[in-house]
């Protein structure tokens, strides 16, 4: 995004893929340095980065709509559709955009993963988590409708030269703002979310790393479940995942296909954990077996036993949101290895399902050739009672 910001202001720039990953360096660097020398303020730094991005999205929403002298109609908005990938239904294309919703809202469950650093958790983090959707969601569809009005011609954004580096919104907004240097500022502050996002998802996943490492359940998990006596944080963990991402940028230097193509796992990895989960869930809210804790007075609470918390949704409603989620998630992983035209040439290709298809297997033969041998379950410190 950077490097488009930079093509946007000068027309004679055309990035290289080496740029590319310098940049992505560089914004790894800000988020490893965030989070080991900046780890004790990270909560502050965290809210403040909340009033950053509600402050940001007024900036953008109210600069678009006072500076746009030309705006389609509400008919163009929202009833008219465009099939752009040639799929023989809209309904068809539609469900394969959907991706496009579906990242704008990853990474919801980062709080789960930072449970153990959170006081009052099994209450905070489901309030969270909603707060957090319908927060965004609600900045989310009204920035959707706002861009929609502004934008007159969706080809040409397409076809402009930050359109075929990926970001035709920033032909969007200098269209809509009639100025370089306004765009540019508008751009600027998305960027800088960007950057704050990438703080958030090496802090959450470097804690995904710890716990499974704790729970022997890793390679090297001796090494991964280590934490800092000094600061309480874990730094291996933090290390492999930054050494990770870092590695992951190496490819963009030979393709930048190839590159997106990892990074789209990201979607359908997230969302079969997703469905394994509340699968299991839904399985044992219809037979019954989730005890409550009234029932748990005078009896030993046992590992592998599944107790109420204190945040839920009891009976039947339970059932039919629990559903609706396994439903949801299963649409969305099946739509995730879809391409984005039909008959799509390499450059095009969806290869993310070859890509979850090998981690699957490496996951399988690893643990039947280890893993089975160490890994026992999630590891209990602590019992909710």
């Amino acid at each position: 995004m950077i490097l488009a910001l930079a093509a946007l202001n000068h027309s004679t720039y055309s990035p290289a893929l080496w740029e590319g990953t310098m940049v992505y360096w560089a914004v790894m660097a800000i988020a490893i340095l965030t989070n080991t020398y900046a780890s004790k303020i990270l909560p502050k730094l965290e809210s403040f980065i909340l009033v950053l991005h509600i402050a940001g999205f007024f900036a953008i929403l109210i600069t678009l709509v006072h500076t746009s002298k030309e705006k389609v109609s509400a008919h163009d908005v929202f009833t008219v559709f465009e099939n752009g990938g040639g799929w023989p239904s809209t309904t068809l294309s539609v469900f394969v955009g959907l991706l496009g919703s579906v990242f704008a809202t990853y990474g919801t469950d980062c709080a789960v993963h930072m449970a153990e650093e959170i006081r009052g958790a099994n209450l905070v983090i489901p309030w969270c988590m909603l707060s957090t959707t319908l927060l965004n969601g609600i900045l989310g569809f009204a920035m959707l409708v706002v861009v929609l009005f502004v934008t007159t011609t969706i080809d040409a954004a397409l076809e402009s030269t930050t359109g075929a580096l990926g970001f035709p919104f920033m032909q969007i907004f200098q269209d809509a703002t009639g100025s370089l240097a306004g765009a540019s500022v508008l751009i600027c502050i998305i960027i800088v979310m960007d950057i704050c996002a990438a703080v958030a998802f090496l802090a959450t996943s470097s804690r995904i790393v710890f716990a499974f490492g704790r729970d022997k359940g890793l390679p090297f998990w001796r090494t991964m479940a280590k934490v800092q006596s000094d600061s309480a944080i874990p730094l291996y963990a933090i290390a492999v995942m930054a050494g990770v991402s870092c590695a992951i940028g190496l490819i963009n230097i030979g393709s930048a296909t190839a590159f997106n193509d990892v990074i789209s796992v990201g979607v359908s990895s997230l969302y079969a954990s997703y469905v394994l989960t509340e699968a299991m869930l839904l399985w044992h809210r219809i037979r019954g077996t989730i005890r409550h804790p009234s029932q748990m007075a005078g009896t030993t609470w046992h590992a592998n036993e599944l107790v109420w918390g204190p945040f839920h949704v009891p009976g039947i409603w339970g059932i039919l949101l629990n559903a609706f989620g396994v439903g949801y998630g299963i649409i969305v992983f099946i739509f995730s290895f879809f391409p984005q035209m039909v008959n799509p040439d390499a450059a095009h290709m969806n290869f993310s399902c070859l890509m979850t298809g090998s981690i699957m297997i490496f996951a399988v033969a690893y643990y039947y050739l280890y893993a089975r041998k160490v890994y026992t379950g999630p590891v209990v410190e602590i019992a909710p009672f």
